[in-house]
């Protein structure tokens, strides 16, 4: 069988030149004569491996030399807790609520101190952003915390709140990478990298240094979590998620051949206006989610009639189209688009949807 055009949520699709390479080395990384699955993580080849992909990262993101890196195990959602454990020294920190993964950012910090939820869009199912240009923020909060991309729900802040000079932490799991970002603007930035960087199972943290100089908010905050420890450690304090790293150092590679995140940028702001453009002219397809606050990584999209829906995603997995059931919380469709897809695959996604639409309607 050939590939599919998957449009999973994560874990998503990987560029096919990267796994290709990956594939050529699974048995013999380099002339060491094993895969990088079986080498020490205290080598000389996989300390190559990790330092390279950093320098990458930090040349592609253009990471201001008084943040570090942190690769760690586990995903986005163990960072829900790190937050809190490393940064809440006054006990209090205000979460903006755009979705679910954000309100269970919410809940996990609400084990370690107060939380104050100082704006949301669960009024309208997380359709749109709200307005954060001047929120009642209490002075004495240590972060104000939001989901960049809301992978869910297909929203994503195009203009970060004003935090009253208060540090911001953003999950941008399903936006890693995939435009420029100003990292000087945030306390913490960091994601899960099964959207679109990476395999699952690792997590990348970029956190300002002094955020973390005196260690982290509670003396039971397990070792693992010490973003300080890590850091000081270079992401080796154990052994690491050794075969994923390698796999997002190759995807940084990619991103650098593709054009930074410049070239990333025009590449997804093109396939998302195609599959938009569809949308908005379609009869029987419509978005969910208002039009300033779109996201050009996550489309969510519905016929209205639930037995249609469901019929569109057997009909287009049946045709090559894989992973476009929406969420169980939203119901209808989603196309995940991320980096690694080709517009090809949206192109072919939307002739797709031209034609179940004139044999439906």
């Amino acid at each position: 069988m050939g590939r599919v055009y998957n449009f999973s949520a994560g874990p998503a699709v990987l560029p096919e030149e990267v796994l290709k390479e990956a594939a050529d080395e699974m048995l013999d990384y380099k002339g060491t004569g094993m895969s990088v699955m079986e080498m020490s993580h205290r080598s000389k080849a996989y300390d190559t491996i990790i330092k390279e992909a950093e320098a990458d990262l930090r040349d592609l993101m253009n990471i201001p030399d008084n943040y570090k890196v942190i690769f760690l195990q586990g995903g986005a959602s163990l960072v829900f807790a790190e937050v809190p454990m490393n940064l809440m020294k006054k006990g209090k920190a205000a979460y903006i609520i755009t979705g679910q993964w954000a309100k269970k950012a919410a809940a996990e910090a609400e084990k370690y101190g107060e939380v104050v939820k100082v704006a949301s869009s669960a009024d309208k199912t997380f359709s749109y952003i709200p307005d954060c240009s001047d929120l009642d923020i209490p002075d004495d909060v240590d972060y104000v915390y939001i989901c960049e991309n809301n992978t869910i729900y297909g929203t994503k802040f195009w203009k970060l709140p004003n935090t009253k000079g208060h540090e911001l932490v953003a999950d941008v799991s399903s936006c890693f990478l995939s435009e420029p970002v100003d990292v000087s603007k945030y306390g913490v930035i960091y994601g899960g990298v099964q959207k679109n960087v990476g395999p699952s199972g690792v997590q990348i943290v970029i956190v300002r240094e002094d955020l973390i100089a005196d260690g982290p908010a509670f003396k039971q905050t397990p070792t693992m979590c010490d973003w300080k420890i890590q850091a000081d450690n270079n992401s080796l304090y154990n052994t690491p998620p050794c075969y994923g790293i390698y796999i997002c150092g190759k995807v940084f590679k990619w991103i650098k051949k593709m054009g930074g995140l410049e070239g990333m940028k025009a590449h997804n702001e093109k396939k998302a206006k195609i599959l938009y453009d569809f949308l908005d002219e379609s009869k029987m397809f419509k978005g969910t989610v208002v039009k300033e606050d779109r996201s050009i990584m996550n489309v969510p999209f519905v016929t209205g009639n639930a037995d249609l829906d469901a019929k569109f995603v057997a009909e287009a997995k049946a045709a090559g189209f894989e992973n476009l059931k929406g969420h169980r919380t939203v119901g209808g469709m989603r196309a995940s688009i991320y980096n690694a897809m080709p517009i090809e695959g949206v192109e072919k996604l939307v002739e797709f949807m031209k034609k179940f639409e004139a044999e439906n309607s």
